[in-house]
């Protein structure tokens, strides 16, 4: 499945708080920082305790570059690209955002191989 799927309304994400979505068959956090209408996705998994809780992370920045860290362990992880700021061998997925008609809605990637 590939298109893009609605999750929430806009108003229902709290500035600079995330909130945990099922993607497909994906686990996702999304982040919507104060003052704007976009809509950051990464995963929620996070790849260094293996637990979904990336949607529980702290969002700040670092040398101006919007962040979330892990409540687990920590390690700060650039919103846009997924980057992993303490560990550059490491990130996170990052799914495509958009608002339409004031809902959220996350891109699906093509399925790749046998479904």
């Amino acid at each position: 499945m590939s298109g893009w799927q609605r999750v929430c309304t806009l108003d229902a994400l709290v500035p600079d708080r995330g909130a945990a979505a099922l993607v497909g068959d994906h686990q996702v956090a999304l982040f919507r920082l104060s003052d704007t209408e976009y809509v950051h996705a990464v995963d929620h998994l996070d790849p260094f305790s293996q637990a979904n809780v990336m949607a529980r992370g702290l969002v700040g920045s670092r040398g101006g570059v919007a962040t979330v860290a892990s409540p687990m362990h920590k390690q700060a992880f650039d919103l846009k690209t997924g980057q992993c700021l303490d560990d550059p061998e490491v990130s996170l997925q990052v799914w495509p955002t958009r608002v339409s008609d004031g809902w959220v809605e996350v891109e699906l990637p093509e399925r790749v191989g046998p479904p």
